[in-house]
């Protein structure tokens, strides 16, 4: 077997491993939101459930990518587990020993003690997901990661379409018991199943012995002593040309996922029941499984930075035409788009840091990336929540726009999320027109399709 197998083995290995602990993660995540929920009927503390992870989410997200570029990226997928697995442990000991009313009272210590415990057990399993496409860099060759990357893709849908269901079964029939019970086992099987992978540190070809190994460019800045080391991370992006401005235009695209988390749900539940709608979005979330797995097939164009663009271009196209009349027919097949585009987006991204990022900093980006992207997507939630609730549904109700517009655009709930739905659309194609009209675009474009892999090699015996 060549070097090439052997590492792509490991590294369908460690996606494997990677989807059933996020499968975990998210199960958690979503299983203590609806056990609070349940418990308490309170609104306000799923929403405070759903602001502290993403908010930890963005505020580790830098740190995390230092510690995967500090040290062996298997050790820290081992370490993501281990104190995954100890909060989770600890989170099990409050839940069996607490009163059952300590965990009715939305204000309760005990209760909000839980939840902060299992969602820093939650948020620590980013560091598998920012090592992963690092890995990548690592295992698999340079032509076939848009390939791995769409894999990867296939894995998140995976994870929504699943997690909704194990989630909502498991704390129906006991609560949170079993939500943590198969957390434990999971996390400590994958301890276990990490142990037996062999992933090597630095990205090797296929060569014989006696032969050179091919080396790309060497790292724009050496790796510092220090922790985050933001300032030297951010001068690494300002040096790759044109990638400060791939992370200004993902970070705001994820406006869009704001937009959709905000009102998706809202619009949705106008046009059909509670019910209906659960296994719509249940069925319409095999997008994205489908689209990572045709990715994995096809792989991405010769030139990904163009086609993250056009894919946005179409996200926003769909943002904007599907809410144009109150049809179940045009969401579906609206949001099925969205689904199966948006793993092109991603997959895009993650191909083009891992080649034009130097591999000792890709943790770093990555996680850069991942702290700037998530931090998009609920400020959007915010603020587009309110302005749609006091001002542009009350608009189309029975205000100025139900009467200038309200005779054939309609009117009411429905057509005042479908016009925000719209203005976003609108401002989407012109901010996606302009990037592509942009000098950095340009930069990015070239330096992609003419310059080396940013990947360090080694020998074939995956010694540095």
């Amino acid at each position: 077997m060549s070097i090439v197998d052997v590492r792509r083995k490991a590294f369908h290995h460690l996606l494997v491993s990677t989807v059933l602990v996020s499968i975990i993660n998210v199960t958690v995540w979503f299983g203590v939101t609806f056990y609070v929920y349940v418990q308490t009927r309170s609104v306000f503390a799923t929403g405070v459930i759903s602001g502290l992870f993403l908010a930890m989410s963005a505020l580790t997200g830098i740190w995390f990518g230092s510690l995967v570029d500090r040290h062996p990226k298997k050790t820290m997928m081992q370490v993501s587990s281990v104190v995954s697995l100890v909060l989770y442990l600890v989170a099990f000991v409050i839940y069996e020993t607490a009163s059952p009313e300590s965990f009715t009272d939305p204000t309760s210590v005990v209760l909000w003690t839980l939840v902060v415990v299992l969602m820093f057990g939650v948020v620590t399993g980013n560091i598998r997901l920012i090592a992963l496409p690092t890995l990548v860099t690592v295992l698999i060759p340079e032509e076939s990661r848009d390939r791995a990357n769409g894999l990867i893709g296939a894995t998140i849908g995976v994870v929504g379409v699943v997690t909704n269901v194990i989630s909502g079964v498991l704390v129906a029939v006991d609560g949170m018991f079993w939500v943590l019970v198969l957390a434990l086992v999971v996390l400590a099987a994958s301890v276990a199943h990490l142990r037996l992978v062999p992933v090597p540190e630095r990205a090797a070809t296929d060569t014989r012995p006696g032969e050179p190994a091919s080396h790309g460019p060497a790292p724009d800045v050496a790796v510092p002593g220090g922790m985050v080391d933001l300032r030297g991370t951010i001068r690494v992006i300002g040096q790759a040309s044109g990638l400060g401005g791939l992370i200004v235009f993902s970070a705001f695209n994820n406006v869009l996922s704001g937009v959709f988390l905000a009102l998706i749900t809202p619009y949705g539940l106008t046009l059909m029941s509670v019910q209906a709608w659960g296994l719509l979005w249940g069925v319409l979330s095999t997008g994205f499984i489908v689209g990572g797995l045709i990715i994995a097939r096809t792989g991405l164009s010769r030139n990904p930075v163009r086609l993250l663009l056009i894919v946005n271009l179409c996200l926003w196209a769909v943002t904007l035409l599907f809410p144009v009349r109150s049809s179940i027919i045009l969401l579906s097949v609206g949001m099925f788009i969205y689904t199966l585009l948006q793993p092109y987006a991603e997959a895009s991204e993650q191909t083009i840091l891992q080649k034009v990022v130097p591999y000792e900093r890709q943790g770093r980006v990555f996680g850069f990336a991942q702290s700037v992207e998530q931090a998009a997507s609920p400020l959007a939630a915010f603020l587009v929540a309110p302005i749609a609730q006091f001002l542009v549904v009350p608009f189309m109700t029975d205000g100025a726009g139900a009467r200038a517009i309200g005779g054939w655009y309609g009117t009411g709930t429905d057509r005042g999320l479908a016009l925000m739905f719209m203005l976003s659309g609108v401002v989407g194609l012109i901010v996606t027109v302009l990037a592509m009209l942009s000098r950095s675009y340009r930069q990015l474009s070239r330096r992609y399709t003419q310059s080396p892999a940013a990947s360090a090699e080694l020998s074939p015996t995956g010694q540095r």
